[in-house]
């Protein structure tokens, strides 16, 4: 079944941080398997009050495939880059077969 990581970048305060684990991120989002849905496109809010930041949807194979990618030494390597240079959340979502 697949998983899928939806985050919000609410807000960006050191843009040379986050432009380097924007450049860097991708290739190990890859190794494991996973794949980018969205990236920072146009949104549209539909009900509600959200007025969403960047929002960066990606889908993996599985929880485990998931899990592995964001606890690897490659990504806890570039994630304080991204820790200390935004604002933002996410969760993780099973699809649907």
């Amino acid at each position: 079944m697949p998983v899928y990581f939806i985050a919000e970048i609410e807000k960006i305060i050191d843009r040379d941080n986050y432009s380097r684990y924007v450049a860097d991120v991708p290739k190990i989002i890859e190794k494991f398997g996973g794949k980018y849905l969205a990236r920072g496109g146009k949104t549209l809010t539909i009900f509600g009050d959200w007025e969403p930041g960047k929002i960066i949807i990606l889908e993996f194979e599985s929880f485990e495939q998931l899990y592995r990618c964001f606890n690897s030494p490659e990504y806890r390597a570039i994630a304080p880059l991204r820790e200390e240079s935004t604002i933002g959340r996410a969760i993780t979502v099973e699809g649907v077969e």
